[in-house]
């Protein structure tokens, strides 16, 4: 199987805090992956550095074969990231938000403005395509996100807590829009405190603790979500925890 992300003993220190130590991760094509941990185990910060947002200190990353060390905008072309930030312009409607970064990829014109009106329509904002976003709520404004995310069609999906400002249906929309993403080409990593959700959304899930990967299985070998939450426990350090264990629980 083909290989798409390769990060090898990847460290990250700032100043005297290792946020990172030592972390091997691979994912092939088309695989999906849940990273779960208390705040402060490093899952943010690992997706900063695959997404070329930060360096690590130490260690090597490829993305579809290529170095981030070397050709960070190569590798920007081909990924999507959803945040808890949404990195809209509240200036401008969401069209023209979509229509902005789809000129940033360099997509052919015809193509974007068939691509923005199916993917307004896919996060139910059809109607408001023409509005300005800073006069959409949280929960829109997150929807516009992931349309912007997925906009030039990225090989790869980076998600950190996207159901951030989601109420129940939204969040259901957005598992939506990504059921609709090829399942053999789409890579997906998703950190979320949403546990149950992540789990029915990914092949593989890792915990991190103290910026370590201290558990990973296969979500089909997973015997039961209580299971599942006791092994959680048992292994990160309840001090490092804000809101993980109390999702879990």
């Amino acid at each position: 199987m083909d290989t798409i992300i390769s990060a090898r003993r990847i460290r990250k220190s700032f100043g005297n805090h290792i946020a990172l130590r030592d972390v091997d991760l691979e994912l092939t094509k088309g695989e999906s992956l849940a990273i779960f941990g208390p705040n402060g185990a490093g899952k943010t910060t690992l997706l900063k550095i695959l997404s070329t947002i930060i360096t690590p200190t130490k260690g090597d990353v490829a993305i579809n074969g290529i170095d981030i060390k070397k050709d960070p905008s190569g590798i920007r072309k081909l990924i999507g990231v959803i945040s808890h930030e949404t990195y809209l312009y509240d200036e401008l409607t969401a069209r023209e938000n979509l229509r902005f970064f789809g000129n940033m990829y360099g997509m052919e014109k015809d193509h974007l403005e068939e691509r923005i009106n199916e993917l307004l329509k896919q996060v139910n904002l059809f109607g408001r395509g023409d509005d300005r976003v800073g006069s959409f709520s949280r929960g829109m404004k997150q929807r516009i996100s992931i349309a912007r995310a997925l906009v030039h069609s990225p090989l790869i999906l980076f998600m950190d807590e996207p159901y951030t400002g989601l109420d129940q249906r939204s969040a259901e929309g957005f598992e939506n829009v990504l059921s609709l993403l090829d399942k053999d080409t789409v890579t997906k990593i998703m950190v979320s405190h949403n546990i149950e959700r992540a789990v029915k959304l990914c092949d593989r899930i890792i915990v991190m603790d103290r910026g370590e990967i201290v558990y990973e299985r296969m979500t089909e070998e997973l015997e039961s979500m209580g299971d599942f939450n006791a092994t959680y426990c048992s292994l990160v350090r309840m001090d490092t925890d804000a809101e993980g264990v109390s999702n879990l629980l």
